[in-house]
């Protein structure tokens, strides 16, 4: 049994690609492993002059990244609870990683057989670029990587 990795942030795009990687693991008997990535947002310091940055109290980081966390594991549990249906007959592991999603993603790929990226939703000139986390995909991964497009009413944002 072999193992397929899919990147999964919520989007159409990555529901596309989730839909994708479950039928090919059914096909091939693999185990898939979707993968969401979270990082930390950037926070604004305060000016070279000031004590204290101005504005509401931020939470302590910890509580911050325990936050996130918690928001990535339910964006992950909503977009496989999307596709239940067709996960049936299918070995699904969860994974949450803290980390850029490219890097977390080519990590993922050492070891795996394929890895399952959603392409940017842009339309018609634009829709031929690929994001940057696909880029970076098909340039470093360790593992063939397919990239999926949405389907005809899946097409998201910029």
């Amino acid at each position: 049994m072999g193992t397929i990795v899919v990147g999964v942030d919520g989007s159409p795009q990555s529901l596309a690609a989730l839909r994708f990687a479950l039928s090919e693991a059914r096909v091939r008997g693999d185990r898939l492993v979707a993968l969401h990535a979270w990082v930390l947002p950037l926070v604004e310091a305060p000016g070279p002059f000031l004590l204290e940055a101005p504005g509401p109290a931020r939470p302590p980081l910890e509580q911050l990244r325990e936050e996130l966390a918690g928001a990535a594991e339910r964006r992950l549990a909503a977009a496989l609870d999307a596709v239940a249906g067709e996960a049936d007959g299918v070995a699904v592991e969860r994974r949450v990683v803290e980390g850029p999603a490219a890097a977390v993603l080519v990590e993922a790929s050492e070891g795996a057989d394929l890895l399952v990226v959603g392409s940017r939703g842009h339309g018609g000139l634009r829709g031929a670029l690929l994001g940057s986390v696909s880029q970076q995909c098909v340039h470093h991964a360790r593992c063939p990587v397919a990239i999926v497009p949405p389907r005809g009413g899946e097409r998201g944002g910029p």
